[in-house]
């Protein structure tokens, strides 16, 4: 054989076989965590992972080890958002020259999150709960003009607007029932969180299971890696840098010409699961209706906001962060890198909302020593 060829079979071995050795020793196949055979010198003991559960202190040593039985569930209607990072901010051309959305990189833990937006049916069994449940403690009051999605908005929101028939019917029509609620307030979103947490951890309680995190708005940071799908850079949830397909069809709700409304196939709002879902198997990331997040609006908060699992919680400061676009928008505002905001109290026939949820453990199958 040529000297040369297996000399270079042999460098191409080792490059090979290098990263496999260079991740055994970072952990990612396993491996043993004692230090040898039980007993043998160095070791003395068995290691923490051998142990026998729960069992607390033992001849006068802490026994304890990893508590059994809880595995943390995917909740209904979510999916799972893996770890990343990416460069968060605008992801084309600022247009309107706002200067709000400077670049930053930034790495997200995963989470859950609702594939769709939080649909009038859904809503509904919380304001009916609230009714049935808390009108004691809340009164009826609040919970009528502060929980009840404001049916007004069709007819307040614009100028010269006949919004009567959407003003009557689509948040009590079973017509409705599947698509996003409108005309609930950052308020009112956070009291829904707080009452689907209640819903199910009384339930896992009650079955003797341990409790999961809390269901939330979800950060502006989670909602913006959450709509690019995976695609570090990309402009629109779908990934390419146009809001047609190439056959022409539109895809997603919103403003594409000036008054044309219905060049999308919708009018108005559209069923919360219409059009493709991005690659993280997420509806309407952009479109249909704008979303609440959980953080409070400032100018430029990539600029003192950390750079891992970033939110900018002021309760002093009222405007909250608005994201997604929706189907009064022009295109511009359905771009991920996008910011915009409205007040915690204001209710908008174009704003609703999902819910996210932190996933407990690690990010990824790493393990590192």
């Amino acid at each position: 054989m040529n000297h040369r060829v297996y000399f270079r079979k042999i460098v191409a071995g080792i490059l090979v076989m290098a990263p496999l050795v260079l991740l055994q020793s970072c952990g990612f196949f396993g491996g043993k965590k004692d230090g040898g055979k039980d007993g043998a010198a160095g070791g003395g003991s068995k290691s923490r992972g051998r142990g026998r559960g729960d069992v607390g202190i033992v001849n006068g040593e802490v026994a304890a080890t990893q508590r059994k039985g809880f595995k943390q569930p995917t909740p209904l209607g979510m999916v799972m958002i893996p770890s990343g990072s990416f460069m968060m901010g605008q992801a084309d051309e600022d247009v309107a020259a706002t200067q709000v959305s400077f670049n930053k990189r930034v790495t997200i833990s995963q989470f859950y999150m609702d594939d769709t937006e939080i649909t009038n049916n859904e809503y509904r069994q919380f304001v009916n709960a609230m009714l049935t449940d808390s009108v004691s403690t809340l009164g009826e009051e609040y919970i009528m003009t502060k929980l009840y999605p404001d049916t007004t908005v069709w007819r307040k929101d614009f100028t010269y607007h006949n919004g009567d028939p959407m003003t009557e019917y689509y948040y009590s029509s079973p017509a409705f029932d599947m698509y996003p609620v409108v005309g609930v307030s950052w308020l009112g979103a956070r009291d829904f969180c707080k009452w689907r947490t209640a819903v199910l951890n009384e339930y896992r309680t009650s079955e003797g299971q341990f409790m999961t995190p809390k269901f939330e708005l979800p950060t502006e940071a989670q909602f913006e890696w959450a709509a690019r799908g995976g695609k570090a850079s990309a402009k629109y949830p779908w990934g390419n840098p146009y809001v047609a397909n190439g056959k022409g069809c539109l895809l997603a709700n919103f403003k594409p010409q000036r008054g044309n409304y219905d060049a999308d196939g919708y009018a108005y709002t559209a069923p919360v699961n219409s059009y493709n879902p991005n690659d993280f198997g997420l509806y309407n990331m952009s479109g249909n209706v704008a979303e609440w997040c959980l953080d409070s609006y400032a100018d430029a908060s990539t600029v003192f906001t950390w750079d891992l699992n970033l939110i900018n919680n002021d309760p002093n400061e009222p405007r909250k962060i608005v994201r997604g676009g929706s189907w009064k928008d022009v295109a511009y505002f359905l771009e991920t890198g996008t910011r915009s905001w409205e007040y915690e109290t204001s209710t908008r026939s174009y704003i609703g909302f999902r819910c996210a949820m932190e996933h407990l453990g690690r990010s990824s199958g790493r393990e590192f020593r």
